[in-house]
Parts: structure tokens; C-alpha cells; sequence
């Protein structure tokens, strides 16, 4: 390690005087927009303001091998307003201690390409021969314009790339070529589905006992919150509730973080830490992550672009464009870099969006309006600037700078010698995952105002006016029709009516995803714990809307009977909560979902057979297979073997009505005159059993789907919101 170190630092002096490269830019080619008649002079670098070297000064305690201080930073001068007391400074109490079981790993990559899955073959080259190394209780930044390979650099170094990519080169962790394990490293997407119900405290808590085993794990919690500086929202909504606004995005992107650093991991790798955040929000952020890698946690993230004074707390940084590497080094050597090659950093101007002016194609299309606009109006003048002829140039000039030897020759002095090898943590158990989903479900749905509980107020008020609109029935004969017309609207309506939440389905599924790419989860896990967490609820809504239809209505005053209305509305409520959480999964989007699930229940309605009895119907498609897949037929009407489903033999069998003054008709033979039916003491509960069969047929096939099919692709497309080529390529 001496001789790393040693390395190390002979590489931090070598890397300020690049060497010059054997064809150059001139700097006359780079410019402000200026107005015509006014000199134009390129600033030089020596105008530029000094950029201070900062060291991060790590204390450990004696006796405690496992605590490590939070280190403090020099004060800098690109630091001035945050040490002014202009902009707050996160800090942890006095005699606070982050206490971490292991240290950093070292990240290397060498000749690292991916590449991409074309029409025909593995063609398009997204990341190409990357060299580079991240270092224990640094943070090493990946910048470049949109779609230069960073996140996809990213993804290779976690090994988290989709099946659509291919990796070439190699990547060792402590010099070691192998994959990292559980629990060694976090990694934080570009957009992190939150749970909004919750309060800061509650998500984390609940994360611990989903990604650890083991017990003490509020101490974690509190740990991270402080690390993350998140101490002043830890009991507030992540979402806000009912009409109360929720966190902004820069707390939201930090509790994302956060959830990561439960682990205690030894690498972190985020995606975009800085997205849709503001100046301010991004720079307390940049903080937390500097004092975060301070405590020895190694920190490779991706950024498009940064203000000074953010940029000035980067240890080194790898500039990308279009996959080439056309830069790796310490922050103040990309500095003298571009200054060698002829592309200086104006003063006033923040040094990545100096990088990204010069490098990024797009600025080609912006350079031709500039000439329109001075053509038309005579205001700005031309830019001369080819961004193509840059980028040779600045690549050209890397590769024969010190810089990239002084690479290389670190790169094989981190690989020589194989260092400890990262452990994989304990995870909690399915039981114990199980538990925990199905509770914090339960605690979601008991705060959903929006989906669940309006649901429940929508069914109570559709039993409602369905019980008003066919009260007063009574029991005779022509009674028969009209009563079985109010079982069925009151069924199929209900049914139709828990469309109403697909948005908290496509939201669960979304979490789901999320966790699942992390390992916090499993598919198992997530519907069984679903079903657990569903049951209660739709048994709510199941039995505060059957009593009002009931006994509105006025249907048979027996208790045994009322239970079987309610259970069996009940199944069909979690048949259909199946199938609807199936067609969400399928879309992942709410108007799609809407728009396939409206005309599969009317589908459904008609072939249960109230408008037409099953045998009477066509027999292809309508018979096999829509009447069997149809809930509404076990609930409501008769089977193919003329044997009385569900409702209408529970309210008609067993009873009599009188005709004329001396003949009396049963209730099935009064059935009969309507449906061709036969009678059977058992067929309500064979009945029951299918729609509890279809309950679980439907998780069966989801359960499927998700292992077989969307294992890959469901995380990406939920977290990222991007699916395919696009999530490759990068922003």
C-alpha cells in the first residue's frame, strides 16, 4: 500500500503539466457570443481562479477499528460561500461517530467496452477501452454530455447491465476480478420510486428489515439519518398527506441514499445524485457525499453538470464523449488539459460546463442558430467552434499526456496484489420479508386516502343505490327476474369499480421493481405479502357493501346466508384485485390499464348469463374459453352442467311461492322457468372453490411473469422509466 500511495501521489503532481499534444486547436476557435465590432481575445488559464488540492484527513479511533470520525475539508476557495455561512452546511453533532464495519474497496476497470445489441449483431460500441480506478474515501465522478456511455460505465462497474449488453475488459475489486456481492455496494437509480405514505423514519426502518438480518437496526437507521442529514424531516411524509405538501426533491433524493447506506456498503454507485435538483439542494448534497466518503466508503456516481463551487469537492473525474474516454485524472489536471489543448476555462464559468461546451455535438445545431440570428438581426456574432475537431484533439492529447501513463502505471500497481475479498451480507428471511411487506402494505392502505379508502366509499355508495333503486321486492314469484338483475349489477359494478386501483397497483409494482434490483426483495415475497396485506381491506369493503345491498334488497334473513353473500362477493373482489394487479404489471401504465381492463369485464358481464343463458351461447370464444375465465359466472349464473352458481342457489333454493289458492312452486322449479338448471346441495361451495382456484391462478401467472419474463427489464423500465436501447446509451 506504501507503494500505491507513493504512486498516487507522484501522480498527483505529474498530472498538472500534461504534455503538449502534436496537433492543437487554435484558442482562437473558442469564445463567449460577443456583439460585432468587440475584440475577440480568448481568456487564457492563468485567468482562471486557483483551484486548491483537498485532502480528506480520516481519524480513527484508538481501540475502535470499526468507528471512523467524519473528517472535516479544508476550506478552499471554491468553498468561500459554503465557510461564508451563506449556504447551511450539514453537520453532525459534536462527538457524533459513523461507525462503519469495513472500509472502502478499490474499483478498477481496464480496456473496458460494452457494447450494445444492434439489428444483427452486438455492433454499436456505447463504452469504449475505459481505463480507470476509483480509491477508498474518494469520490470519482463520470461526466459527459447525453449519451456519452456514462450511466452504461456505471452499470458495467456495478454489474448491472442488462442481457441486451456485452462487457469486454476486465474490472477488479481490491485486485480481485469478481462479481461484487450482496451487500458490498448500493446503488441509487437515476429516478428512485419512494413510498410517500410514509414518514423518512418509517421507509428506512422498514428498508433495514427487508435488506439486513439480525436485530439492533434503529441504531442504523438514526445513523444514516444523521449521515444523510436528514434529521429535521425524519418524521415527516415523504409524499405529504391529503392536501399537505410532501418532501422537495432534494431531501426525496437523499432518503433514496440513504436507504442504500443502511447497508453499510463498501462501494456506492448513483446514478444522476444531482437530478432535478437545485443549486443550493445540489451542493448540501455534495456535501453529505464528501463527508459520507470521508468515513472510507469508495463513491462513483455520473453528472451532466455542476456549479464551481460543487466541482471544486470532486476527486477525480472521468470525462466521456460518445464512449471515449477523453480524459481520467484529478479534477484540477482536466483543468490544465483543456488548457493544453487549446481550450482554456473562462473565468466566471463553471469548469463542467466548460468540459460539456467543448465536447457536446449538440452545441453544433446552437453555433447555426447564433449565424441565423446575427444574419437577421446583426446582434451576435459567430462561433466558430467544431466540436468533432475538439474531441480528436482533446483525445489526441490525453492519450500522449503523462496523465493516462500515470494511469496505466497506477492501475497496475492496484492489480498486482489481490486485497481482502468483500464478504456478502446476511439478507432477512422470506418469512421475515414477507412480514414486513404485508405490515407496511397494510400501513400504505391505511393512509391512501386517494385509492383506498374512496374506493371503499364508492362501493358502500354504489350498494347504495343499487339497494334503494330495487327495494321493496318482496317475495313472489315475478320478483324473481328483477331480483336476480340486482345481484348482478351489484357484483359486476363492484367489480368494475376496483379499477380505481390501478394507479396504487402500478405503484406497488413499481416499488416492487425497484427492490427487487437491489436484492431488497423477492417476487415470492412481494405477492404473497400483497395478498396478505389485500385480504383485510377488501374484506372491508367486501362486508360494509354486501350489508347495505343485503338488507336493502331484501334478501333471506339468515346469518348462514348472509356470510355466503359476503364471501363470495368477497372472492370475486380478490379474483378481480388479481387480475387487475396482472394487467398493470403487463402495462405499467395507468391508461392503458384503464383502457384493457373497462372492455375485459364487459367481456366478462356478457357471458356470466344473465343476458343469455351459457348454453345458449356461441361456442367459440363466447362458451370456450370467456365464460370459464369470467369470475361473474361463479358468482352469478349456471355452469355448463346446468348446476346453479353461487348467489341464485344461496337465495333460491329451499323456498316456495304459491300460485293461484291451491299450487305452490319451488324456487328452483320458479329458476327453472329462467335457466336451465338442476339442483345440487354442494354446487355453491364447488363454486367458491373455483373463484378461490382463479385468486391464485392469476398471482400463479403473475408470479411467472415476473420471474420468467420481466426480471430483467421491469426494474430499468420502473426506476429509470426508460426500457431498451435508450437505458443503455445513456441520457
Amino acid at each position: 500500500m506504501e507503494e500505491i500511495q507513493a504512486q498516487s501521489d507522484h501522480y498527483r503532481s505529474s498530472s498538472s503539466s500534461a504534455s503538449s499534444p502534436t496537433s492543437r486547436v487554435p484558442s482562437s476557435n473558442f469564445f463567449y457570443l460577443r456583439k460585432p465590432g468587440t475584440v475577440r481575445q480568448p481568456i487564457s488559464f492563468e485567468d482562471s481562479p486557483d483551484w486548491d488540492d483537498t485532502d480528506i484527513e480520516a481519524k480513527v479511533e484508538e481501540g475502535a477499528a470499526d468507528s471512523i470520525n467524519a473528517a472535516t475539508t479544508p476550506g478552499s476557495p471554491s468553498l468561500s460561500k459554503l465557510h461564508s455561512g451563506s449556504l447551511p452546511s450539514p453537520s453532525l453533532p459534536e462527538g457524533a461517530v459513523i461507525a462503519r464495519k469495513v472500509v472502502g474497496a478499490s474499483v478498477v476497470w481496464k480496456d473496458l467496452t460494452v457494447t450494445v445489441k444492434g439489428k444483427r449483431n452486438y455492433s454499436d460500441k456505447v463504452v469504449k477501452s475505459s481505463n480507470g480506478y476509483a480509491l477508498p474515501g474518494t469520490m470519482t465522478v463520470i461526466m459527459g454530455p447525453a449519451k456519452s456511455g456514462k450511466s452504461t460505465l456505471l452499470r458495467a462497474l456495478a454489474g448491472r447491465l442488462p442481457d441486451m449488453a456485452r462487457t469486454y475488459g476486465e474490472v477488479f475489486v481490491n485486485g480481485i476480478k469478481s462479481r461484487l456481492p450482496y451487500g458490498a455496494y448500493g446503488f441509487v437509480e437515476r429516478e428512485t420510486i419512494l413510498i410517500g405514505s410514509l414518514t423518512v423514519r418509517e421507509y428506512l426502518y422498514y428498508s433495514t428489515l427487508l435488506q439486513l438480518s439480525g436485530f439492533q437496526k434503529r441504531g442504523l437507521v438514526e445513523d444514516t439519518i444523521l449521515a444523510m442529514s436528514l434529521g429535521d424531516y425524519a418524521n415527516k411524509l415523504i409524499g405529504g398527506h391529503c392536501y399537505t405538501k410532501g418532501l422537495r426533491s432534494g431531501e426525496r433524493r437523499r432518503i433514496s441514499i440513504a436507504r442504500e447506506l443502511l447497508m453499510r456498503p463498501h462501494i456506492l454507485f448513483i446514478d444522476e445524485p444531482l437530478y432535478h435538483l437545485d443549486s443550493v439542494s445540489a451542493l448540501l448534497m455534495m456535501v453529505n457525499l464528501k463527508k459520507l466518503a470521508s468515513t472510507g466508503c469508495t463513491i462513483i456516481f455520473t453528472i451532466n453538470q455542476s456549479s464551481t463551487e460543487v466541482f471544486g469537492l470532486f476527486d477525480r473525474i472521468c470525462l466521456l464523449s460518445n464512449g471515449n474516454t477523453l480524459f481520467f485524472g484529478e479534477t484540477l489536471a482536466c483543468l490544465q488539459h483543456f488548457s493544453n489543448a487549446g481550450f482554456p476555462c473562462p473565468i466566471m464559468q463553471s469548469p463542467s460546463d466548460h468540459f460539456l461546451r467543448a465536447i457536446n455535438t449538440d452545441f453544433d445545431r446552437i453555433i447555426a442558430m447564433c449565424r441565423n440570428w446575427q444574419d437577421e438581426h446583426g446582434e451576435l456574432s459567430s462561433v466558430n467552434m467544431d466540436t468533432s475537431v475538439a474531441i480528436r484533439t482533446l483525445e489526441s492529447t490525453y492519450k500522449s499526456s503523462t496523465d493516462a501513463a500515470a494511469v496505466e502505471t497506477l492501475i497496475s500497481k492496484l492489480t498486482e496484489k489481490e486485497g481482502p475479498t468483500l464478504k456478502n451480507k446476511g439478507k432477512a428471511g422470506i418469512v421475515t420479508k414477507i412480514a414486513v411487506l404485508t405490515w407496511r402494505s397494510l400501513l400504505i392502505m391505511s393512509r391512501e386516502l386517494k385509492y383506498y379508502w374512496l374506493r371503499l366509499i364508492l362501493c358502500m355508495f354504489l350498494a347504495l343505490c343499487i339497494g334503494t333503486f330495487f327495494s321493496g321486492l318482496g317475495q313472489s314469484l315475478s320478483s324473481i327476474a328483477t331480483r336476480i338483475g340486482a345481484v348482478f349489477a351489484f357484483v359486476s359494478f363492484a367489480s368494475l369499480l376496483s379499477i380505481a386501483g390501478v394507479p396504487a397497483q402500478i405503484k406497488e409494482i413499481k416499488i416492487y421493481a425497484c427492490e427487487e434490483a437491489n436484492q431488497h426483495s423477492g417476487t415470492l415475497c412481494f405477492l404473497v405479502g400483497q395478498l396478505f396485506s389485500s385480504i383485510p381491506f377488501l374484506f372491508l369493503i367486501s362486508i360494509s357493501s354486501s350489508l347495505i345491498f343485503y338488507f336493502l334488497v331484501g334478501l333471506r334473513d339468515e346469518f348462514s346466508l348472509l356470510m355466503y353473500f359476503i364471501l363470495n362477493f368477497f372472492m370475486c373482489l380478490l379474483v378481480n384485485e388479481g387480475l387487475v394487479l396482472l394487467v398493470a404489471c403487463i402495462s405499467q401504465n395507468v391508461f392503458w390499464s384503464i383502457l384493457v381492463l373497462v372492455p375485459m369485464h364487459v367481456v366478462m358481464m356478457l357471458s356470466a348469463g344473465y343476458f343469455r343463458i351459457r348454453d345458449a351461447l356461441p361456442k367459440p370464444v363466447w362458451v370456450y374459453p370467456v365464460s370459464y375465465v369470467a369470475f361473474h359466472t361463479y358468482s352469478i349464473q349456471a355452469s355448463p352442467f346446468h348446476v346453479i352458481r353461487g348467489m341464485l342457489e344461496n337465495e333460491y333454493l329451499g323456498t316456495s311461492y304459491a300460485v293461484g289458492q291451491v299450487r305452490t312452486l319451488s324456487g328452483y322449479q320458479a329458476l327453472c322457468n329462467i335457466y336451465d338448471i338442476s339442483a345440487n346441495s354442494n354446487a355453491k361451495w364447488v363454486n367458491l372453490l373455483v373463484l378461490c382456484l382463479m385468486a391464485v391462478g392469476y398471482r400463479v401467472l403473475l408470479f411467472v411473469l415476473l420471474k420468467i419474463c420481466f426480471v430483467k427489464k421491469l426494474p430499468q423500465r420502473c426506476c429509470s422509466g426508460v426500457l431498451g436501447r435508450e437505458t443503455i446509451q445513456d441520457k
